[in-house]
């Protein structure tokens, strides 16, 4: 086959230090959600939809072909990290936590998980951060030891 295709679809998520809410002026967060799309479409996975709160960030991407989940998340939390710093002084301290979680979405999901990262406002006046992605790690039956989870 001479051409390579991918269709890789991810629900990524991560927040902020100690999930400090950094991002909760509107504007800035809504900048900051434009500036992570950005970095994620110049490195090759063309974002979906970005969205999240205050302290923490969910991205519907493709992964592209040449990068990995890891790369990826890298490198959007490096520059934006960086640039969130320069574009507003009084969040020189801002920083994304170390960890982040990426989830498979498959076509059936993928209006699914679309509005869920589209409505997270709504969702979160009645849900907690902790207790979401502790259910998304549920929902994809993964194993592990909450002591290790949090920063």
């Amino acid at each position: 086959m001479p051409r390579s295709f991918s269709s890789v679809h991810l629900h990524v998520v991560f927040s902020t230090k100690d999930r400090t809410p950094y991002l909760a002026d509107l504007q800035i967060r809504q900048e900051v959600h434009a500036y992570l799309g950005g970095i994620s479409k110049t490195i090759g996975c063309q974002p979906f939809i970005v969205g999240g709160v205050a302290d923490h960030i969910h991205m519907l991407v493709d992964l592209g072909k040449t990068i990995s989940q890891a790369d990826l998340v890298k490198e959007v939390k490096r520059a934006s990290s960086i640039w969130i710093k320069e574009r507003e002084p009084r969040l020189s301290n801002f920083a994304w936590q170390g960890g982040y979680g990426a989830f498979s979405v498959d076509h059936s999901s993928f209006d699914r998980v679309y509005r869920y990262v589209a409505n997270q406002d709504e969702h979160h006046r009645i849900v907690s951060f902790k207790d979401e992605f502790l259910e998304i790690l549920k929902e994809h039956d993964l194993t592990y030891d909450e002591r290790f989870i949090w920063e």
